[in-house]
C-alpha cells in the first residue's frame, strides 16, 4: 500500500499485476480494531468505569479459531456488553467472509457493501481503514482476479532476507563486502 513501492513497481514492471493480499489487508484491519479498543479503554477509564477492555488486545485481533480457552471465555463475556469495541470486532469478523469468495464478480460487491456498513458505524479508526480499502480496492480485487493463486509472501520473504543480511553487515566498511554477504 506504500505509494513509493507502488510507483517503483509500476515503473520497473509495467505489465505486472500488483496484488494486495489477505495478510496486509487484515493486518491493517486489526490495527484499526485495536486502535479503537485502546481509545475506548482510555475513555472508559476517564469516566471512572472498570477497565474491562484492558489487556484484551489478542481477544480482538486473533482469528476466532486461534483463541485460547481463556481468551474465548473473555471474548464471550465481552460480546454481551454494549461496547463500541464489540461492534468493531464484529465488523472485523464479518470482513473475513471476503476471503471466502472465489468470484471476481461477487467479491467487489461484498467489499463495497461491507465498506458502506462500516462507514455508517461511526467508528473513526474503522472509517479510516475503509478509506484505505477504497483507495486500494483494485489491488485487493486483483487477488480475486488472479484466482487467489498469488500473494506477496515471496517478496516479503526476500525482503526479510535482504534486511537480515544488511543487519549482519553493519561491521563491513564497504558496499562490496555487503554485496558479497
Amino acid at each position: 500500500m506504500w505509494k513509493p513501492y507502488l510507483k517503483v513497481i509500476a515503473e520497473k514492471l509495467p505489465t505486472a499485476v500488483n496484488i494486495l493480499d489477505r495478510f496486509h489487508t487484515v493486518k491493517k484491519l486489526n490495527g484499526a480494531v485495536d486502535q479503537f479498543r485502546r481509545e475506548e479503554v482510555k475513555k472508559l477509564q476517564a469516566e471512572g468505569y472498570e477497565p474491562i477492555l484492558k489487556y484484551l488486545r489478542y481477544c480482538f485481533v486473533k482469528r476466532e479459531e486461534n483463541l485460547t480457552t481463556r481468551q474465548r471465555l473473555k471474548l464471550d463475556e465481552l460480546l454481551k456488553c454494549e461496547l463500541r469495541s464489540v461492534l468493531a470486532y464484529l465488523l472485523k469478523e464479518s470482513f473475513d467472509a471476503l476471503w471466502r469468495y472465489k468470484s471476481p464478480y461477487w467479491a467487489p460487491q461484498f467489499l463495497r457493501k461491507w465498506c458502506t456498513q462500516t462507514m455508517r458505524s461511526q467508528l473513526d479508526s474503522m472509517k479510516k481503514f475503509v478509506k484505505t480499502l477504497r483507495a486500494h480496492e483494485e489491488l485487493i480485487l486483483n487477488y480475486f482476479r488472479t484466482k487467489q493463486r498469488y500473494s506477496s509472501g515471496a517478496v516479503e520473504g526476500l525482503n526479510l532476507k535482504v534486511n537480515l543480511a544488511k543487519r549482519k553487515a553493519y561491521r563491513f566498511k564497504s558496499f562490496e563486502a555487503l554485496n558479497t554477504k
